[in-house]
């Protein structure tokens, strides 16, 4: 039943989407196929291998290219034996967590959504939206996440604030207050007028292309913290910089089809890309302008940075049986402590930032946590900070409400003093909540359930390619070539031994595994800057991958595109590219701009393909 009202809500998004799109500009070139594919699916067909039609390997593509493709399990799961767990984990994924005891209870006290799916429509990429909404029956659809951080003047660059939670919340469970009120949060999207690289914002041929970008603003008011954020200007960090303002930015969530397959990277292959970039740009004399994130290699040692690994392993408390919560298992069943998997050189590559290394510790494991606030036997802490536990503790009406609730958890002896000591401890992210001097919680999320999510998320396919027979998709591929986009948006990478890590609470128990896998996931898994207006915070945003993208407005409704999703198809998300002349992708972007409409829409039509 679940599945079929995705698809009805895909259908009536797709309808509402189809109505408005004059605003949009920019209209996609047709998908009319020249000749269906069905016969040539699995054969080398022009400068495609047959392999291109499986972007995610033998183990890891769905034949299905339908509106509900981006759902599917891939054949390893199949092939594992690990059908059923993965539908017990797409439930989870899929349901909306609340407040009460029993089954899908436990959300908050504060949290970001009450269902993964809200962040993720029908498993896609967020989608844009004119207002930040996550607390109310339009949400669906809106994976918008807040970026609060300190600055100077409107940079991109900064601290995040400690006052607020990494992804802030703006939703709480009675009779607490959200660390940020919604309402009071001001979305403004502004189209630019002229390009800063001065492109025209017309092609030669006459076609227009609009760009869009969002400015945003919380005021001091908005926040339930104390102190504020405001509270703490000038900020200095622990280097001694000063920092006089609050920034903000958007920051939308991203598909999740595809990720087991991203973890089984060969990380050898990963380190040798890295060094054939940093080569090609010293060789063209332009690494000084846009070399690699030096947070991540080391182009003296010519090898990654000690920062490009993952040591971010939840440490702070222990299993049952004593385990630490950083150790865990690799797919082999050997067992590693805390750092001692791949004697602690996993390199990061998930997230816009790169901050995770491995997708079973990150990604979707964290965010089944922090996003609802969902606690489980390896997260027995509140994703909440300091501040917001404070503001809540001294708020004369959360103390009146709970004293006038003698069940309340945060009841404690009843004065008010007793309950704000209570409801300070229990709300602040350093109190095990199984284990206190307060009140007791029990795990929401049960082992089993994670494992089955985490099969679930692991498992995940990619739909296989369309119409690379069609002459226009494979001219398509031979510009995006030729101007370069495959410098960044690599094609072709294999996956090695896959004997990826996995937490201990999952106790060895096996996952889906692609190995040995030849893979189009058109990313090389590195920052890069673009430059673009209110552009990403930290201004270094991993290369997005293609695969799979162009099916979003049948699986979604939307094509939006980017961090922000300030591109709303896939020209406008060229040009941001050459927005300006600073940007690591400009030079292939400004060839795409001189192209004719016909190698244009052939470039567009080849993206939407694979």
């Amino acid at each position: 039943m679940h599945r079929a009202i995705k698809v009805l809500l895909t259908i009536l998004a797709t309808a509402a989407v189809s109505a408005c799109n004059g605003r949009n500009g920019g209209e996609e070139p047709s998908s009319e196929r020249t000749e269906s594919d069905s016969k040539y699916v699995g054969l080398a067909v022009g400068n495609f291998d047959a392999s291109e039609w499986y972007p995610g390997g033998q183990l890891g593509t769905t034949d299905n290219v339908s509106n509900n493709s981006y759902e599917d399990e891939s054949p390893a799961v199949t092939q594992q034996g690990l059908s059923h767990e993965f539908l017990l984990g797409e439930y989870l994924f899929e349901r909306t967590f609340n407040e009460g005891s029993g089954q899908f209870g436990g959300l908050g006290p504060a949290h970001v959504r009450s269902s993964c799916l809200d962040c993720h429509p029908a498993y896609g990429h967020g989608q844009w939206k004119d207002r930040y909404e996550a607390n109310t029956s339009n949400s669906w659809g809106n994976g918008y996440l807040l970026v609060v951080y300190y600055t100077n003047g409107d940079s991109n660059d900064g601290p995040y604030v400690g006052e607020v939670t990494g992804m802030p919340q703006t939703m709480n469970s009675d009779p607490f207050l959200p660390p940020i009120d919604e309402k009071k949060i001001q979305l403004t999207w502004s189209e630019i007028s002229s390009m800063e690289s001065g492109l025209p914002m017309k092609f030669a041929d006459g076609e227009t292309y609009k760009l869009q970008y969002p400015t945003l603003n919380i005021p001091e008011e908005a926040f339930n913290t104390d102190p504020t954020p405001y509270d703490n200007l000038p900020y200095k960090d622990a280097a001694g910089n000063t920092y006089n303002n609050v920034g903000f930015r958007l920051e939308s969530t991203i598909g999740v089809i595809g990720v087991g397959l991203i973890d089984a990277l060969d990380q050898d292959e990963i380190r040798e890309t890295y060094r054939a970039e940093a080569a090609a740009l010293t060789t063209a004399g332009l690494y000084d302008e846009h070399g690699l994130n030096p947070g991540f290699w080391d182009i003296a040692a010519n090898d990654f940075a000690s920062s490009a690994y993952y040591h971010n392993w939840q440490n702070n408390a222990t299993l049952e049986d004593g385990t630490n919560i950083g150790a865990g298992y690799d797919a082999n069943g050997n067992f590693y402590e805390r750092d001692a998997y791949m004697d602690g050189k996993l390199v990061k590559k998930f997230t816009y930032a790169m901050t995770r290394g491995s997708l079973q510790d990150g990604a979707g494991a964290n965010a089944i946590w922090n996003i609802t606030n969902v606690s489980r036997p390896d997260r027995p802490f509140l994703y909440t900070t300091n501040a917001w536990a404070k503001a809540m503790s001294g708020n004369a009406d959360v103390i009146a409400a709970i004293k006038a609730d003698p069940d309340s958890p945060y009841y404690a002896d009843g004065t008010e003093a007793g309950i704000k000591e209570a409801v300070y401890e229990l709300l602040r992210p350093g109190t095990n909540q199984f284990d206190n001097a307060y009140h007791n919680f029990t795990p929401e999320m049960t082992e089993e359930e994670f494992y089955n999510f985490m099969v679930w998320h692991r498992g995940l396919a990619i739909p296989r390619a369309r119409d690379l027979n069609d002459k226009s998709v494979q001219r398509g591929k031979e510009l995006f070539n030729k101007m370069g986009c495959a410098s960044c948006h690599r094609a072709k990478w294999t996956t090695g031994s896959d004997n990826y890590w996995s937490p201990a609470l999952n106790g060895g128990k096996p996952l889906p595994r692609f190995a040995h896998q030849t893979v189009y996931p058109y990313s090389d898994f590195i920052q890069h800057r673009l430059y673009m207006k209110n552009d990403i915070h930290g201004t270094w945003c991993r290369t997005t991958p293609l695969w799979g993208r162009g099916l979003s407005a049948q699986n979604t409704g939307r094509s939006d595109r980017l961090h922000d999703c300030r591109a709303r198809n896939v020209v406008e998300a060229i040009m941001w590219h050459a927005y300006s002349k600073e940007s690591d992708a400009y030079s292939s972007a400004e060839q795409f701009y001189n192209l004719s409409k016909e190698d244009r829409d052939a470039v567009v039509k080849f993206i939407n393909s694979i």
